[in-house]
Order: C-alpha cells, then structure tokens, then sequence
C-alpha cells in the first residue's frame, strides 16, 4: 500500500478528493492510500465469491457489494473490501449514498501487499464496526478461507477451511458456500 498524502487530511477532505478521483483510495489516520489493481486470481475469486452470493441473497434482505462501494469503520478509517454484505436496510453516512456503516459480513481477498494490513490493523478496526459478524480472509496462492466470526462479548472464533470439499456456513447470512465454487477455475502457481 503506497500512500500518496503527505499532509494528514480531515475525514471531509478525504471524502471530496475520493469521490473526485479517478482512482479509489482508503483512508487512515489522515492517509489516503491508493488502492492497486488485483491479480487474475484476485478477480476470480472476487467474482466466484460475489456471484455466489448474489444468487444465494437474491430472494431475502441482504445484499452483497464489489470492491467499489466504501465502507465507514470511524473517522479515522474508510475502506473498500473486496466484498461486504449488508442485511435490512443499510445505513448509508450522508446523502452521497457512497459510504456503508453497517456491514454485517466482509470478505478480503489475500494479496503479497496488504495480507498484512487485512489481518492486523484492518481487522483490528473491523472488529470495532457493531452490525460485523463475519470477516473472512480468502488466500489467492492455495486454498485457504479464515473465518472470524463474532460471538458474545466481542469474541472471535476462527474456522479455517483448506479443502475444496468443505462448505463454508455463514450464520449472520444464512448462506453455505462450498469452497470448490469459490475456487472453481482458479490456478494456482506452480512450486518450484
């Protein structure tokens, strides 16, 4: 993650120079970090999981959203996961309809330069956002999902998928989804 501010911004600043750009870019602590484009594997999965789920929320009151709608974790924090889901009716920050509060499922899509961000910090400030019940961290280099789900009194439980013939169930959306589907046509790269 490459920050291109030097200065540090105001959440309102953030927001008029994000929804100007031609480029989108997280915010933290007064930063604005460019976001770079994904792998072939990256989109894949992104589209495997995303359609899958489309389809599986189609008929009840969640929804699911690509990597181009921001999430509000606090005023020091807006990010654009991979994938969120939101349940009911979502609460958006103001009338630019363009910031979701209250995710209630978040998937990241593992890359080399932000699987660090994604499981410390991010997930850090994740935790802190009330409708969260679910994160999952999705590997793009072999099959691996981690799970976290909130449970009562702010704990998180992990469970961690690594063969295509297990079902991930998320409770918080009522949904199963069988790992071969999220990485249907997905290749991996080859060990030395």
């Amino acid at each position: 993650m490459a920050s291109h501010s030097v200065t540090k911004l105001t959440e309102e600043q953030y927001l008029a120079l994000d929804r100007a750009a031609e480029f989108k870019s997280e915010f933290v602590d007064g930063e604005m970090y460019a976001m770079s484009g994904g792998s072939m594997r990256h989109s894949e999965l992104q589209s495997n999981i995303q359609g899958e789920l489309f389809a599986a929320l189609r008929n009840g009151d969640c929804r699911v959203h690509g990597p181009d709608f921001r999430i509000r974790v606090s005023g020091r924090m807006y990010t654009y996961p991979d994938i969120s889901v939101v349940c009911g009716k979502p609460a958006l920050a103001d009338d630019h309809q363009d910031v979701l509060l209250n995710p209630v499922a978040i998937f990241e899509i593992l890359s080399p330069s932000t699987e660090t961000y994604d499981r410390g910090l991010k997930f850090k400030r994740y935790r802190s956002i009330a409708s969260l019940q679910d994160y999952i961290l999705v590997n793009q280099t072999e099959i691996r999902i981690e799970h976290y789900t909130r449970q009562a009194n702010n704990l998180w439980i992990l469970r961690d998928y690594q063969s295509l013939e297990e079902e991930m169930t998320i409770s918080s959306i009522a949904v199963s989804l069988p790992l071969g589907r999220i990485y249907d046509r997905v290749e991996f790269p080859e060990c030395p």
